[in-house]
């Protein structure tokens, strides 16, 4: 078997979604559309928290952190491969490729812990929100952020290097649109056992326990929720609840099928699809999701447009 190590490839091919043709121009707009939106959505909430005083709390400092992750994992995922359907080749070098596998693992590995923070943030405001200001003060956001991002950057890092010292067998073609890890990871010839079991446990750190995090923090704000007298008022909190925990359900659920799934279950082509919805459709969604049905945002988008009327262009009626 010939062996090559993999800084002797200098590109790599991807075969994208080139196994259906006819919806190959479909997929590309859906993607475009994806990419667009996330971008539009996640700058005008970062240009709002900063520019609203009103929003300068530790929610609305999570959501500009979430959003700013979500312009960055977007980009990294969606750009080369709409940039290669544009261009018509569907190659990447090897240092865009490793690029953008640390990039699209570090941003999802920090939304991971950053969404299981923000779960624990809202069960504070709800069920403890006379200690509130001071469990959740300047200080501690800031720690929590930052711990977020060294996490995520730390754990891609130990990842990414993990398969770059691995050798290959002279294939350079990767059945994926993107440098997903586990696409670059087939074409490795040697034994991967070490490397996956370091997968494995990073996978495990970062998904089922972030998530199970969320679960039992949500499950004490809608203990805390069946409390409220209001009807109305429970119906508003179950609506937002239950929007938060959509857009969770789906970025935990997709990566958990991707990176803890079984051995036996190997499909690259689903794998693809499952990769779009973490990587596109669900960035998409959480600026829409956690803060554009928001009262406090639809008031500060408001005053924005009221002075600024030329904003009117680019944010959507909050109507």
């Amino acid at each position: 078997m010939v062996k090559a190590n993999l800084t002797v490839i200098s590109n790599f091919i991807f075969l994208g979604f080139t196994h259906y043709p006819k919806v190959n121009v479909i997929i590309f707009v859906l993607c475009l559309l994806m990419y667009l939106i996330t971008l539009l959505g996640n700058i005008i909430l970062i240009s709002i928290t900063v520019l609203d005083s009103h929003l300068h709390k530790p929610m609305y400092f999570f959501l500009s952190n979430l959003s700013f992750l979500d312009i960055w994992y977007t980009s990294s995922a969606l750009t080369p491969m709409l940039a290669n359907f544009v261009s018509g080749k569907n190659t990447i070098s090897f240092s865009g490729c490793a690029i953008q596998m640390y990039l699209s693992l570090a941003m999802g590995s920090t939304e991971c812990v950053l969404l299981s923070m923000m779960a624990y943030d809202r069960y504070v405001a709800i069920c403890n929100p006379l200690r509130y200001p001071i469990i959740m003060n300047k200080s501690v956001c800031v720690q929590i952020v930052a711990g977020s991002w060294v996490t995520g950057c730390l754990t891609a890092l130990v990842e990414t290097m993990s398969v770059l010292h691995q050798s290959l067998c002279g294939n350079s073609i990767i059945n994926h649109f993107t440098c997903e890890i586990l696409a670059v990871l087939k074409l490795v010839c040697v034994d991967t056992s070490r490397v996956q079991l370091i997968m494995l446990v990073i996978s495990v750190l970062l998904l089922p326990m972030p998530m199970l995090l969320i679960c039992i923090s949500y499950a004490f704000i809608l203990s805390n929720i069946l409390r409220i007298s209001s009807v109305g008022g429970q119906s508003k909190a179950f609506s937002t609840c239950a929007a938060h925990l959509t857009v969770v359900v789906l970025f935990y659920g997709t990566a958990l099928s991707m990176y803890l799934k079984t051995s036996a279950i190997d499909s690259q082509e689903i794998d693809k699809f499952i990769a779009l919805v973490y990587a596109g459709l669900t960035p998409m969604l959480n600026p829409i999701i956690y803060s554009l049905r928001n009262k406090d945002v639809k008031t500060a988008m408001k005053k924005l447009l009221i002075r600024n009327p030329l904003c009117a262009f680019l944010i959507p009626s909050s109507k």
